[in-house]
């Protein structure tokens, strides 16, 4: 696969949200010299320019690999199922490919889950207008280490950006520039495991900033099972837990008009937060 760059970033970034399943083996395809930049191949992340051309020499079993699930598609919407690992720019680049795509929202890198995607110019302002003024229902799943103090709670917390180590902090109380950010939660079930407390959460974001869930879990001592970032290192290591737990599990698109027919539709994700997951030392 060859394509042209069309803004100055760095190899590593442009693959990311550009090419999914190059994203997955980036690293191994560096290190058997099979991506070129204008001709040359290159070991290593490299800057890029507009008009650069990228190509990648992927193997079949590579190229294979599954990004993302269709789940729905009309004239109008198209909802898929996106695989940890891969950037939801990544999906949106392969969508735009095959026919005309809106990109509407995003997912974590390895958050795995539904996205809805808009196929014309009228569905693209629908779906925006639905998610600015939260006319839409978006349940997730994580699993967690530890147990909420209450069996569902409405939260809310202030969340800060740092966005030169890309990570956020929640504090309880109003800080210099941090954010609002409400969280809503419901236990589903919890069990110990190897000496260890382990939740199943229902969460619903009544806010939408960067890492909420994430790092308003671990703010209240669950961190999600399998987060590098803002989880606990020391358990993660001992479950083998690599991907964080957390599924965007449940989406319903309350829009009206012309668009009303997709209220009827509630979308689920083939995503279990459990599976994969070794309970036993």
């Amino acid at each position: 696969m060859t394509f042209i760059v069309e803004e100055n970033q760095s190899l590593k970034t442009f693959t990311d949200n550009t090419y999914a399943q190059a994203s997955f083996c980036f690293l191994q395809l560096l290190r058997d010299k099979e991506i070129k930049v204008n001709g040359v191949r290159v070991s290593k992340d490299v800057p890029l320019k507009k008009g650069d051309e990228v190509s990648y020499y992927l193997t079949a079993r590579q190229r294979e690999k599954v990004a993302y699930y269709p789940v729905f598609e009309d004239d109008n919407f198209l909802i898929i199922d996106k695989e940890s690992g891969v950037n939801s720019e990544a999906v949106y680049a392969d969508l735009s490919r095959k026919g005309e795509a809106y990109f509407i929202h995003r997912l974590d890198r390895n958050t795995r889950g539904l996205l809805a995607f808009a196929k014309t110019k009228k569905a693209e302002e629908a779906l925006l207008d639905s998610f600015k003024k939260r006319r839409v229902e978006k349940t997730y799943e994580s699993l967690c280490f530890g147990l909420p103090v209450a069996d569902s709670a409405i939260l809310t917390a202030y969340l800060k950006k740092n966005e030169k180590a890309s990570t956020v902090k929640v504090f309880d109380s109003p800080k210099e520039g941090a954010e609002t950010i409400v969280t809503e939660y419901a236990k589903l079930g919890s069990w110990r495991e190897c000496g260890d407390d382990i939740c199943l959460l229902e969460v619903t974001l009544h806010t939408g900033k960067t890492h909420q869930i994430r790092a308003h879990l671990a703010h209240i001592g669950c961190p999600i099972v399998g987060d590098m970032k803002y989880g606990d290192t020391a358990k993660n290591k001992r479950f083998k837990a690599e991907r964080q737990r957390l599924v965007a599990k449940k989406l319903r698109l309350l829009l009206d008009g012309e668009f009303a027919y997709m209220q009827e539709k509630t979308f689920l994700s083939r995503f279990d937060v459990k599976e994969g997951i070794i309970f036993k030392d």
